[in-house]
């Protein structure tokens, strides 16, 4: 920072943003400027900032934003096309430092703006990291991974409690409800009023045409048995089996798009070099390494382990004062899914450790992946 700088502090939202400059000091200049998330708005704010360079004789310019959501993405992205310096501003720092000039818990988008702007001139900002395109699709890839590994999780869910309302006994027969043979049975025999009107050899025909190795006729005759003394709810039938109809079509869509996902995942992997070595550490699978590098970018870029560590959020924090001692825990001020990657590879590695010395024990580290 130097005294021909111009510091700009952006609040970030959805369609109109707030700017606010202050020099090296952190006096204010000029009048904020709310502009618009577009090519106009962003014009707009270009035309400002010369207009305060020349009135003020200032030669440089640091532009400095709070990354709110995804908003700040296509305006840090323009900024940079022009070759501007653009940093961040941590969102948790700005929420402790509202009250440094004003003495006063009031928020709004000019305070933000000019807060954000302060901070910058004290140096309390990051470097936005550059990665290679290969690094960004990964993370976006993974990304898109999470969200339907999580809608994956939301249907199983509901297709438990269906069952647990409608036909409850069928967890007798089937130990897995997600498994091929219990959702054939959901998706030929819904409801135990369906078995009912059937007999065990029907029931084993209708496997067959789903599934190569069906169930047999013993846990047929196990599945009428219960279906006749079912006490599932009787009443809303066709409602149940539309519902139940619109959850398998859901289950089935997001379990394929689960494996385009990890097949991208997988070839997007294998341009990355870094990956190989990588992938040669024992337990190290292949959506672990996809999601550290995608959140990570390239390791390269850290001169220490500690910075990936801190990167991730998993730098420990002290809490004391005088003779009393607080316990250490993780500071949580970095990237999440980046923090869940490594935890993920480690509890994996614990599981399998535990599964050679005794195959017996239960998973204790459940995930969906």
């Amino acid at each position: 920072m130097s005294t021909q700088h111009l510091v700009v502090g952006i609040d970030i939202a959805q369609q109109t943003h707030v700017a606010r400059a202050v020099n090296f000091r952190g006096i204010l200049l000029g009048a904020p400027l709310h502009f618009s998330n577009d090519d106009a708005g962003f014009s707009l704010l270009l035309q400002w900032m010369k207009d305060l360079q020349e009135t003020y004789t200032l030669n440089d310019t640091i532009i400095d934003m709070e990354p709110t959501g995804h908003y700040w993405h296509s305006l840090a992205a323009w900024l940079k096309d022009r070759k501007l310096e653009v940093v961040l501003v941590n969102p948790h720092l700005i929420k402790k430092n509202k009250e440094n000039r004003d003495n006063s818990p009031s928020k709004s988008d000019i305070k933000d703006a000019f807060v954000i702007a302060d901070m910058v001139k004290n140096g309390y900002y990051t470097i936005i990291k550059e990665n290679s395109e290969v690094f960004m699709e990964l993370r976006v890839l993974m990304a898109n991974r999470e969200t339907i590994v999580h809608r994956l999780v939301s249907v199983k869910n509901q297709i438990h409690r269906w069952v647990d309302i409608v036909f409850p006994e069928l967890r007798q027969v089937y130990k897995h409800l997600m498994g091929s043979r219990s959702l054939a049975t959901l998706r030929l025999f819904p409801t135990p009023a369906d078995l009912q009107k059937l007999t065990f050899r029907q029931v084993v025909d209708g496997w067959k045409t789903v599934m190569k190795r069906h169930s047999g006729e013993r846990r047929a005759g196990e599945l009428l048995a219960l279906a006749a003394r079912s006490v599932g709810a009787k009443h809303a039938k066709k409602a149940y089996k539309l519902y139940l109809q619109q959850l398998l079509a859901e289950y089935d869509l997001a379990t394929e798009q689960l494996q385009v996902i990890e097949g991208e995942v997988a070839a997007t992997l294998a341009r990355i070099p870094l990956a190989k070595p990588l992938l040669a550490i024992k337990g190290m699978s292949i959506l672990s390494a996809a999601g550290i590098l995608g959140e990570a970018g390239n390791l390269s870029g850290y001169s220490h382990g500690n910075a990936l560590l801190r990167h991730a959020a998993l730098n420990l924090a002290e809490a004391s004062s005088g003779k009393w001692k607080g316990q250490m825990s993780i500071s949580k001020r970095g990237r999440p899914r980046l923090r869940h990657a490594l935890v993920e590879q480690r509890a994996t590695e614990q599981y399998k450790k535990e599964r050679k010395l005794a195959p017996s024990v239960p998973m204790r580290f459940g995930c969906q992946t």
